[in-house]
């Protein structure tokens, strides 16, 4: 992996193969081991979410809007806006956006490739106001295949590393202590900083912890090749019928009911 050929790529244009210059691996973990948890929390959202299916059966007009908004979302031609309008009202239903915490919509980062800056833009992020922090980050497939979004994983990677990045910088300009700046006793490595993302195919979330350090991003920098392996874990949603998570995604309410369950126990992970 070490021979492979590493290039300035901007965000958009990352590939599994670019995980493997910088020696990132991607590992799937049951829900459980991945949240941390024996039981995933119950959603706290308006149980009219939990048991009616359609907008139209909805009596408050918030819920019908998210319904709404969840339907366009399923439609391919309905373009990446909607998913990105989509997971903009369910972070704000799930309590992810509130006061200092803002969700913003293509966010444009920059991040040193192979010594050339390049654009890295996000589809959402939520970001504390009161540091500028970005605590969250989401990357829509856009490919229209039914297959799993491996390049949207890969970008989601190149946003996390931009993010952090982007977040150390705000950190500096306040005179705070950047991330990253604590050694272990082995004096070996800096302890990473886990960023959360999420990858969406339509409405089907699939949730990540990605871990920043700032050898990583070294590497990244200078392109060179980490000696030190960055694993980065994530975790399908446990729906009642997996094959069908892409094309289901949050409509069935036995799925609805289990992908919030999961947006709540994430928020431990995303600090909220």
């Amino acid at each position: 992996m070490a021979k492979l050929i590493r290039s300035a790529k901007s965000g958009s244009d990352w590939t599994t193969n670019d995980l493997d210059s910088y020696n990132i691996s991607l590992v799937h973990q049951e829900a459980h081991d991945f949240f941390g948890v024996q039981v995933l929390p119950d959603p706290t959202v308006d149980a009219e979410l939990l048991h009616n299916l359609e907008a139209n059966t909805m009596q408050s007009d918030r819920n019908a809007e998210l319904i709404n908004l969840l339907d366009l979302a399923m439609i391919r031609s309905s373009g990446e806006s909607a998913v990105d309008d989509f997971a903009v009202e369910l972070f704000k239903m799930t309590g992810y956006v509130r006061r200092n915490r803002v969700a913003r919509t293509r966010k444009d980062l920059s991040l040193l490739v192979c010594g050339e800056y390049r654009h890295v833009k996000t589809d959402v992020c939520i970001v504390n106001r009161e540091q500028n922090d970005i605590l969250l980050l989401v990357q829509e497939d856009k490919r229209l295949e039914d297959s799993e979004p491996f390049d949207a994983r890969a970008q989601l990677v190149a946003e996390a590393l931009a993010a952090f990045t982007e977040n150390n910088a705000h950190r500096e300009s306040m005179g705070l202590t950047p991330l990253h700046s604590k050694w272990p006793s082995s004096k070996a490595h800096c302890q990473p900083q886990v960023m959360p993302g999420i990858v969406m195919v339509g409405t089907s979330p699939t949730f990540f912890k990605i871990p920043i350090t700032k050898e990583l991003v070294s590497h990244v920098s200078h392109g060179t090749y980490p000696p030190t392996p960055t694993i980065v874990t994530f975790c399908f949603p446990p729906v009642p019928r997996p094959a069908r998570r892409r094309s289901d995604g949050m409509k069935p309410l036995d799925n609805r009911r289990e992908i919030l369950k999961c947006y709540e126990a994430f928020k431990v992970i995303v600090g909220i």
